[in-house]
């Protein structure tokens, strides 16, 4: 590993400035991201209606792009910062719920209906001054 750094080092100050960037913006961005979920957003049977639904077309399609490009640059961050420092779940969770694809609202359910995701979701949420997240209609915030 070693005769690796040394004959890549240029790359390995890259990548280690790299993962310190990610790991300084996630905590910026990903805590505003959590918190400005709806509190009910997955106690719907189905997805609620974006807000830009009602938007002319080309700004609609303009707008899917951007948040489909930074829900994938969030997965790959999330991604590379499971084994390096940061919030690599966290940012996956947010990644994954910016970008469109089948089944994905039922994904996401799935996904913070597991305990300790619920429990870092809300414990963020709750560090922002936000109710917590609710995963049934009486609202009392349990994971399942």
């Amino acid at each position: 590993m070693l005769e690796w750094i040394k004959a890549n080092d240029n790359l390995f100050w890259w990548a280690t400035a790299a993962s310190v960037a990610t790991f300084i913006i996630s905590l910026i961005i990903v805590p505003v991201l959590i918190a400005r979920i709806p509190a009910d957003y997955f106690v719907r049977s189905a997805r609620p209606q974006r807000p830009w639904e009602h938007l002319n077309p080309a700004l609609r399609i303009a707008m899917i792009i951007g948040k489909n490009v930074l829900g994938g640059l969030l997965i790959l961050v999330g991604l590379v910062m499971i084994p390096l420092p940061g919030q690599g779940v966290l940012t996956l969770v947010i990644g994954l719920m910016l970008v469109d694809f089948p089944g994905k609202y039922r994904f996401e359910r799935w996904l913070i209906s597991r305990e300790r995701v619920f429990k870092a979701v809300n414990w963020v949420r709750n560090r922002a001054g936000r109710e917590p997240i609710y995963l049934d209609e009486c609202g009392d915030g349990s994971p399942g």
